[in-house]
């Protein structure tokens, strides 16, 4: 766990005098809602549906149990009793009172926490793989890169006011458990010829109304040359991206406008007047960051035989996963039981999840960008013990990487820019899919939902996307298939899923993905073929026409009749 310094101790605190004062003069009438939405929202303060909506960054996903007992304070004193982990490894409070966020923010600076740069036309939160500094395929650990990138863009004058939104990924292992290929930036960890540590340097991916996949525009950048270039990506950006429409500002469409050739040689011609400058990485800066990191004090171990069988069998198989120190294993707790929206905790369930992570884990405790929850240093002897208390807490459903870990925002119940219901959406297909020995013939599969083409719930990388549109004021569901994130594992990179058709009206929902599920097992060679494996060799004609086809129709529209008799 990164611990502050002094410095960033005083920018977080001098941050909340500023944005108490601006929140103070703005109640009073000396700022216009012009003046004040810039400041609000480089606070993460943002004016949703029914209420404000304050973002709180978790950094590069890593928190401590006493900032996770802040958070369910703050959930309980200021909010409605819950927080929204959200796919930038963030939580979300829903209803604050715009005149409480300049105390909650002080509350959250006690515990070396702030809300910064979680919005408006910056740098935000870094992401990361969740389990950066656990996984045996680890190349780097990403958290000291992380740290390094934020303590670089935080505040920085010069990419303050960028044309649009901006987002870095690191992914510190073979596997990209981090979706670079979908950021802004994304960061790719290697190693040189000589051994030394580097980054293939990716740019212009997205999501969103023009979803792209990145560009590698440079195979191995050295580390110490990482924030220089990135300034140099930066510059080009801010020089040249976009300003006079928000829906063509991001880096993904100057980079489709001029091309990856010319992107690459401006980058390289702005590097070459940074290259080697003060903005060099050197070893000392590298160790000063990593003696902030408060580090496990692991045991000397051995891996042990754990039984197979069971419920407690189930969950270990989907639920615990490798740690390259002996004895010890990383935990997802699953944040998706039916019945529950994905992503919220409730305060009481936050303070018991603080209370284990100290047990259970060194006092620390991940947020993936799946909207999960992780325990990244458990010892294999204590796991049947913290099965026992997850179920108990509901936290231990068997469901990571299955049809009913679904991702999705927080879609029309909550965010001003939907078009459409997510929560709803998710639910329903999570109890068509409740029974475990259904999900685990299926198989992995990544089902992500978005309420708007903003693409908060990452539906253009779901193995099976949902995006919810308008048409003429009703909610209706587009569904694309053949997405995935990233190269989690060979021959998988990351891809945007086609859409198979026109919309379909929520209730006709679960149906479609019953039928896509259908005709995928009566196609996969064999129980070891993915959905998203299928569906690159076949094609999605198959399935367009076994969803589209006369025969479903008129079994959806029977059900209907039934449901409604």
């Amino acid at each position: 766990m990164y611990v502050y310094d002094a410095i960033d101790q005083r920018l977080v605190e001098e941050r909340v005098s500023q944005f108490r004062d601006q929140t103070r003069r703005y109640l009073a009438g000396e700022l216009t809602d012009d003046e004040f939405r810039p400041l609000r929202l480089q606070n993460g303060l943002y004016v949703e549906r029914h209420a404000p909506m304050l973002r709180v960054a978790i950094p590069y996903g890593l928190l401590a149990s006493r900032q996770l007992r802040q958070l369910a304070h703050i959930a309980r004193a200021y909010d409605r009793g819950y927080g929204h982990f959200s796919t930038r490894q963030n939580i979300q409070f829903n209803w604050p009172r715009l005149e409480d966020a300049p105390e909650i923010l002080g509350e959250l600076a006690g515990v070396q926490m702030h809300a910064i740069q979680t919005s408006g036309s910056c740098i935000r939160n870094v992401t990361t793989d969740h389990f950066a500094g656990v996984a045996p395929d680890e190349i780097v650990d990403s958290f000291l890169w992380c740290e390094l990138v934020r303590q670089w863009s935080a505040c920085n004058p010069e990419f303050a006011y960028l044309p649009r939104k901006f987002k870095i990924a690191v992914n510190g292992a073979a596997a990209d458990r981090a979706a670079t290929y979908v950021h802004d930036i994304g960061l790719q960890a290697l190693r040189g010829l000589d051994g030394a540590a580097g980054f293939r340097v990716i740019v212009g991916g997205g999501m969103g109304r023009t979803p792209v996949i990145g560009e590698a525009i440079r195979e191995f950048l050295p580390w110490r040359h990482l924030l220089t270039y990135l300034e140099a990506i930066l510059r080009v950006y801010n020089r040249h991206g976009r300003r006079d429409n928000k829906y063509k500002a991001r880096i993904k469409i100057l980079l489709k406008a001029i091309g990856p050739a010319a992107f690459r040689d401006r980058v390289e011609a702005e590097w070459a007047c940074l290259r080697d400058g003060p903005g060099t990485l050197n070893e000392d800066d590298v160790q000063r960051i990593d003696a902030r990191f408060a580090r496990p004090q692991y045991e000397a171990l051995q891996d042990l035989r754990l039984p197979a069988a069971g419920a407690f069998g189930a969950w270990q198989r989907r639920n615990v996963h490798p740690h390259k120190q002996p004895g010890y294993a990383a935990v997802t707790l699953s944040l998706k039981k039916t019945g529950v929206p994905p992503g919220d905790v409730t305060a009481e369930q936050m303070d018991a999840l603080a209370d284990l992570a100290e047990r259970y884990s060194f006092g620390e405790l991940r947020v993936s960008h799946e909207q999960n929850l992780i325990f990244a240093d458990v010892r294999q002897a204590d796991l049947h013990a913290l099965w026992l208390r997850l179920r108990a807490l509901g936290f231990a459903t068997p469901n990571i990487g299955l049809l009913t870990n679904i991702i999705a925002c927080p879609g029309g119940d909550y965010c001003s820019l939907a078009n459409a219901k997510s929560i709803p959406v998710a639910e329903a297909i999570q109890r068509r899919f409740d029974a475990l020995d259904d999900l685990h013939d299926i198989g992995e599969l990544d089902l992500n939902i978005s309420g708007c083409i903003n693409s908060c719930g990452h539906h253009h990388v779901g193995h099976i996307g949902i995006l919810g549109v308008d048409k003429q004021g009703a909610e209706w569901y587009q569904v694309t298939i053949g997405g995935n994130q990233g190269l989690t594992r060979p021959g998988a990179p990351a891809a945007l899923g086609e859409v198979i058709g026109p919309a379909f009206a929520r209730d006709d929902v679960p149906d479609v993905i019953e039928r896509l599920i259908e005709i995928y097992l009566a196609a996969r060679e064999s129980e070891h073929e993915r959905f998203v494996d299928t569906v690159w060799r076949v094609g999605i004609e198959p399935f367009k026409e076994g969803v589209y086809g006369r025969a479903h129709q008129e079994r959806a529209t029977e059900r209907r009749q039934l449901a409604a008799a």
